[in-house]
């Protein structure tokens, strides 16, 4: 608790001092010390006093303690008013949980490798952070009574600035020091930013990219002044804006599910390249485009490397959106393996429907059918590839059945140039039927073939 001595020392020097005053007035010889002592008024008194004044140093190890009461005691011992007591006691036990929150809680922040916050780590950060501050106000009713939240008029930190969450086994470590100088380097940059924006705002014109680069590293510059290369790493991987863009391209392919692992190594393999990239954004000159893309097969090849064959090509592979589509499809059904076979079919499908819209010889309702087609042949094909048992096929519609009454001196060639069919096909539409037999209110079939027209008879049946 050694650093709240220069917070209290003005305090301390003040209780020293009224203590001296206390003590000089009742010496015999005090009111002496306003004026120069002559030869004759010591010689009255026989002999010359020896006064040694000395010099009353004050600690704060002296009050101090380890323990929570024997320091509050230690408090009122010298002195120290009970609103003071409150305030430094208010405060110590505020930075002592804000440091335990710091190093005990998971946030998603430190997840810096995820696109999406996980919804569980969230859940048990608020559960952890919910039972430290009960903890941290049980304690302070404890030491200062029931009411110490009326009198509370410190209550360390209250921030005006949100700054950034500096928590974690590595930036939570951080001295006192360390983390407001991190928050004054943040305040800074942030104000160097809004300047330039509205600037740019004010005179009509959007904003430089190359600009914004280098006001960034200036802050980079500024963090390395206090930070050592672990620390600023994880900084960075929090919240830079490249680690910030690498999220987002991740996300943006939702299923590589990059490890703390491989996304450090992204990020270490491209956060150089990126910066020169960014420098050179709106550069339009042959030796700036020239070096733009250098700079960025570096930054592929790079990617490469810190990946391995494997996951590059997974992570290359994902860029397409047929791919990703075929990842989507055989994870719903439970069947990764089917990845590969599904991307072919997509591609495939592509390719026909190119085809189709292409085909000036279809008209638009044809090529409505072959898209039609098409798309149900693609979803047949991905069932089969993922092994799922396809329905039956629906049974061919049957058009309905037509019958003609006979009537005086029909028979089946009458009939069939009625309905413009051949006698043998009247004949096959009712076999067992003897015509020969046939009575006038007999009934026969007539038969429909997709061959066939489908309107009224060509000569009107039963005088219809």
């Amino acid at each position: 608790m050694s650093w709240r001595a220069i917070a209290l020392l003005s305090f301390s020097v003040n209780v020293l001092l009224v203590a001296v005053w206390l003590v000089l007035p009742k010496h015999p010889l005090a009111g002496s010390l306003s004026a120069p002592a002559s030869p004759d008024s010591v010689s009255t008194n026989g002999a010359r006093p020896n006064i040694v004044l000395r010099r009353q140093f004050f600690s704060w190890r002296e009050v101090e303690s380890s323990d929570y009461p024997t320091y509050i005691t230690n408090l009122r011992n010298i002195g120290c008013p009970e609103q003071t007591i409150r305030d430094i006691i208010i405060a110590d036990v505020n930075a002592l949980y804000a440091r335990k929150r710091a190093l005990e809680l998971v946030t998603p922040e430190q997840q810096w490798w995820r696109s999406e916050p996980d919804t569980n780590v969230l859940q048990l950060a608020v559960e952890k952070s919910r039972a430290l501050d009960d903890e941290r106000r049980n304690l302070l009713t404890r030491l200062l009574g029931p009411t110490w939240e009326a009198g509370d008029l410190v209550n360390l930190p209250r921030p005006s600035h949100p700054g950034v969450v500096l928590d974690g086994p590595v930036l939570g470590a951080l001295s006192a020091e360390t983390k407001q100088a991190i928050e004054d380097i943040n305040a800074r940059s942030e104000a160097r930013m809004q300047s330039y924006l509205d600037s740019v705002r004010q005179q009509g014109k959007t904003a430089d990219p190359a600009e914004l680069a280098k006001l960034r590293q200036q802050t980079r510059d500024d963090l390395a002044r206090v930070l050592a290369p672990g620390q600023l790493e994880e900084f960075l991987l929090r919240y830079s804006q490249d680690a910030n863009s690498l999220r987002a391209e991740l996300g943006q392919l939702r299923y590589f599910n990059a490890t703390p692992d491989e996304f450090r190594a992204m990020f270490r393999a491209t956060d150089s390249i990126d910066q020169q990239i960014q420098l050179l954004a709106d550069s339009t000159d042959p030796n700036s485009v020239q070096t733009r893309q250098a700079l960025e097969a570096q930054r592929d090849n790079a990617l490469k490397i810190s990946l391995g064959a494997d996951r590059y090509a997974e992570y290359q592979l994902l860029h397409d959106p047929l791919y990703r589509q075929a990842v989507a499809t055989a994870e719903a059904e439970g069947t990764p393996d089917a990845v590969q076979t599904i991307y072919q079919i997509n591609l495939a499908a592509v390719s026909t429907q190119d085809a189709i819209n292409g085909n000036t010889n279809l008209t638009a309702n044809q090529r409505a059918i072959e898209l039609k087609q098409l798309e149900a042949d693609q979803l047949r094909a991905n069932s089969l590839a993922m092994g799922l048992s396809l329905p039956p096929e629906p049974p061919a519609p049957q058009p309905p059945k037509r019958t003609y009454t006979f009537r005086d001196g029909d028979s089946a060639a009458v009939v069939g140039m009625i309905y413009g069919l051949p006698e043998s096909a009247i004949r096959a539409a009712n076999p067992g039927i003897d015509f020969s037999r046939l009575r006038p209110g007999d009934s026969i079939a007539i038969p429909r073939t997709a061959l066939l027209p489908t309107g009224p008879p060509l000569i009107p049946a039963n005088g219809q």
